[in-house]
């Protein structure tokens, strides 16, 4: 198992932006596929974008394309989720998952495929 810690959230007005990082410590995190997720108030988990065990693929949600950006830096056992231009649908709390995967090119949306999860952090984005 790999335990995920996030952090970077916090309150931003529409239109600024946040970096969100999902550090990893346990397992070697370079074994493992990550995303994020989201659950905003009232609604069900989201996907907003995932990133293979290489790096060298990503997947964004269609909500965030364009504005968000997924990367990992496997050194620092850390993954990143840069978000640009924030909006008041963004509110929610993010949190970062890891999937055990030797497919070093695959990535993953769908949650249930995940079993290593982070706490979560907010994000509120006003206006």
């Amino acid at each position: 198992q790999v335990q995920l810690v996030e952090s970077g959230g916090g309150l931003v007005q529409a239109g600024g932006s946040l970096r969100l990082s999902c550090a990893a410590s346990g397992r070697p995190f370079s074994n493992y596929a990550m995303a994020w997720f989201r659950t905003a108030p009232g609604k069900e988990r989201e996907f907003v974008a995932a990133i293979s065990r290489s790096g060298g693929s990503t997947y964004d949600a269609d909500s965030v394309k364009d504005r968000f950006t997924i990367s990992r830096e496997d050194a620092k056992k850390t993954g990143y989720l840069q978000m640009n231009s924030l909006k008041l649908g963004d509110t929610a709390v993010y949190s970062c998952a890891a999937r055990l995967t030797y497919a070093s090119g695959n990535y993953y949306s769908t949650s249930n495929l995940y079993n290593n999860w982070g706490q979560g952090t907010q994000v509120t984005v006003s206006s």
